[in-house]
């Protein structure tokens, strides 16, 4: 195999030494970015994690295996063998340990939950990077929040984070879009109202009729938006539902704008129609008996990709305060809430054998069809759906309904990564960026094994889970 490293370290050092011989003035800001740079480890030395077993991301494994990480980047993966040593680095020995591709949950809605409730006062920069820290700790190296955000506070993390001021999961964020005041579940539509008039922030843009439609996808192409969040069910007739004029008025200028619309359709009945207007994918798809194999068919020969959202109604029905794995970043109060007995509000969503035996087939179906299903958990749309956990939960539900372990990493790593756009996450290949999970335990022989987190890699970097969990639980 031949191993392709690159390092673009002499570049950069001459680049710099040449500005600062041509203009003095920039010599302190040149030395602030050349000590920035330092600490994203783009000078740091090589690291070679050797004798793993490496599941890339692409369905394959290797199964002692070696992955070369240079400053941000992977620029080396293969045999253990051929990869011996780090040249002016470090070897870590992985033996009986797994790397995988950090994990990516494709729809969720950040900022509301707090450490200690739910609700539009937690929606501050603070509480966003609370947020994605809490992503990173489980292993999440990038979340798409889906339509709730105000893009300034939005765009201010975006920022801090590639300027390395905190480690925590990329945030890619949407303009929501729905009829007039309508769009999210009641309990949150109350919420996300109180963002906007908190911040000023235009975040549900109320569609009334298709050149109205078209203008509003304008506008927001204008401000930079790379997504569109359509919610088009009517909540079984809580809200209106919207026209298909719209909808498709919707696609059309957004695709004409190199924006991608993902779909919220929780079921079947519209699929075929939106999978024809040019909708990208589904954010929902509580599939049941409606979802039959001709729609499935369909899905996969327009590459629409689907997201389950299995969990969201599932978990609810469960004192989930008492699993351990999630008790790790819980504060005392959040802890409470969620132990049997608590008064937790409880969804009508049920775990019946009738239902499970509908979602069995129609997952089924969309396998069998080779319609691209991610992984996304709707996580923080209601109260105490917590971050990175609930993802782990989800890969559960996938493998219980059909799934082997592979595809469910698929799901949350490569298919993900492919359908937001994230063209260096979702492979442990090289030249994409360093971010991977080391498990202690296999997942392809139980997917629980996800949970089994020995550390967390963002850009090269080690996430420091126990200073997280401890700010976490000192609440």
């Amino acid at each position: 195999m031949r191993l392709r490293i690159t390092n673009s370290v002499t570049h950069l050092t001459s680049s710099l030494l040449f500005h600062l011989q041509k203009r003095r003035k920039l010599f302190s800001t040149l030395c602030a970015l050349w000590f920035c740079l330092l600490g994203q480890g783009l000078l740091a030395q090589p690291m070679l994690f050797t004798n793993a077993r490496i599941i890339v991301g692409d369905g394959s494994v290797i199964e002692q295996g070696a992955m070369l990480v240079d400053g941000e980047s992977i620029v080396a993966i293969g045999d253990a063998g051929e990869l011996s040593s780090a040249e002016n680095g470090t070897t870590f020995d992985l033996s009986g340990k797994t790397l995988i591709p950090g994990l990516i949950d494709a729809h969720a809605h950040i900022g509301y939950q707090g450490r200690n409730g739910w609700g539009a006062e937690n929606y501050t920069q603070e509480n966003l990077i609370d947020n994605l820290q809490q992503y990173a700790y489980y292993g999440f190296v990038a979340v798409f929040s889906a339509g709730s955000d105000a893009p300034g506070l939005a765009i201010e993390v975006q920022s801090r984070l590639a300027l390395q001021q905190f480690q925590g999961a990329r945030l890619l964020y949407a303009a929501g879009m729905a009829p007039p005041g309508q769009g999210p579940n009641n309990q949150f539509l109350d919420q996300a109202l109180a963002v906007e008039k908190s911040t000023g922030a235009n975040i549900l843009w109320g569609l009334e009729n298709p050149e109205q439609a078209r203008a509003a996808v304008r506008e927001v192409a204008a401000q930079d938006f790379e997504f569109i969040k359509l919610w088009v069910d009517d909540r079984g007739g809580s809200q209106q539902k919207l026209a298909p004029s719209l909808y498709e008025a919707v696609i059309e200028a957004a695709r004409s704008a190199g924006l991608r619309v993902f779909i919220h359709q929780q079921f079947a009945e519209d699929m075929p129609d939106l999978i024809t207007a040019g909708a990208h994918g589904f954010l929902h798809g509580r599939i049941g008996s409606s979802l039959n194999a001709a729609i499935a068919e369909q899905l996969s020969q327009s590459n629409v990709f689907v997201i389950p959202n299995l969990g969201l109604g599932e978990l609810r029905s469960e004192a989930i305060g008492a699993d351990r794995f999630l008790g790790q970043v819980l504060s005392s109060e959040l802890r409470s809430q969620l132990l049997p007995g608590a008064n937790r509000r409880e969804l009508s969503v049920s775990r019946s054998p009738q239902l499970e035996a509908e979602q069995r087939e129609s997952f089924a179906a969309l396998i069998d069809a080779g319609v691209d299903i991610v992984l996304g958990t709707d996580a923080g749309a209601i109260p105490n759906h917590h971050f990175g956990y609930t993802g782990h939960r989800e890969l559960e539900i996938f493998v219980r309904l059909g799934m082997s372990p592979m595809q469910a990493l698929q799901a949350a790593t490569s298919k993900a990564a492919n359908h937001l756009q994230l063209d260096d996450l979702g492979l442990l290949q090289s030249g994409y960026s360093a971010d991977f999970v080391i498990l202690d335990a296999n997942p392809l022989e139980d997917i629980r094994n996800t949970r089994s987190i020995m550390d967390v890699y963002l850009k090269g970097k080690p996430v420091d889970r126990a200073v997280l969990q401890q700010q976490w639980q000192g609440q």
